[in-house]
């Protein structure tokens, strides 16, 4: 049951991290999950910048003791799952970079987007 839970927890806790990188896109076509992603990029730069501890680290770190695992190295998620497994240890700087990047194109196009399509449409008098 609690291994379960761990593993359930290790999914949400990816699905997360892709959201923080991505979810600006999916405000181009739902405009208001532009405030879920500005929520969701905060709290995920905040974990990052100022050393914010996890609560989805907490719960998981929760489950596999109570399943007789050991718990996630002191690192937390990203760095036990995710750097040095998707990309190079020594790529960090440059992956946090370019996840700026993304973020920064597409919050720039939640905001063009919509200014571009009324300027195509025909006015119509």
């Amino acid at each position: 049951m609690y291994r379960l839970l761990a593993d359930a927890t290790v999914l949400v806790h990816f699905l997360f991290v892709v959201y923080v990188v991505v979810g600006g896109y999916f405000a181009w076509q739902w405009r208001w999950t532009i405030w879920t992603h500005l929520v969701a990029f905060g709290w995920g730069f905040g974990t990052v910048l100022f050393k914010i501890s996890c609560p989805l680290t907490h719960l998981e770190n929760w489950s596999r003791e109570r399943s007789g695992e050991a718990p996630l190295p002191s690192s937390g998620f990203i760095d036990h799952y995710i750097t040095g497994v998707l990309y190079p240890r020594g790529a960090l700087d440059l992956v946090r970079v370019l996840v700026v990047i993304a973020v920064a194109i597409s919050w720039a196009g939640y905001f063009w987007l919509p200014r571009h399509h009324r300027a195509l449409r025909p006015s119509v008098h």
